[in-house]
């Protein structure tokens, strides 16, 4: 299976901190290569045969306390 790049836009992110929680509960994921996160703009691309599930990387998100959709 080929891991392609899924990218979501989270809201309610404002530091570091909320990066860091987000990357962390994303990372979590079984079959997660890569995530990636900008604080600025809030978007998230996440690379590995998880990306393709938009309810399990909304969930990781939503655990750490932020909301996202697909871009």
């Amino acid at each position: 299976m080929t891991s392609a790049d899924h990218t979501y836009l989270v809201s309610g992110m404002t530091c570091a901190h909320c990066v860091a929680s987000v990357r962390e509960e994303v990372s979590e994921l079984d079959g997660v290569e890569v995530v990636a996160l900008e604080l600025a703009d809030g978007r998230l691309v996440v690379r590995g045969e998880a990306a393709d599930s938009q309810d399990a990387i909304r969930a990781a998100v939503e655990a750490a306390g932020y909301s996202a959709v697909p871009a």
